[in-house]
């Protein structure tokens, strides 16, 4: 029984890779090993590829709950010192300048 067949593409490789003939059963189990690293790989990148998505929804809920809210002042133009109280009174006066 002769197991050192050679496939008919054989003849057509170089002499380096004739040299680096690995046999067949190696190779299958070398595939074998990157399937199933592979397979931890992809798991691995969908638990974080959820995690990412229910963080940001997370983040996107809390951030909702606050109000936004804005204040609008108005403010009166003419000539003139303003002044501010403690109480937050806010006086129009006379420039300090006297003009």
């Amino acid at each position: 029984m002769n197991n050192n067949k050679k496939p008919a593409a054989y003849d057509q490789l170089s002499q380096e890779a004739k040299a680096v003939s690995i046999p067949y059963y190696v190779h299958e189990g070398e595939m074998t090993r990157m399937d199933r690293i592979n397979k931890r790989w992809f798991a691995a990148f969908m638990i974080v590829l959820v995690m990412l998505f229910v963080t940001n929804i997370g983040w996107i809920i809390y951030e909702s709950q606050f109000e936004e809210v804005t204040v609008t002042q108005d403010v009166q133009t003419g000539e003139g010192a303003a002044v501010v109280s403690g109480a937050g009174n806010v006086s129009y006066g006379e420039s300090a300048s006297g003009d």
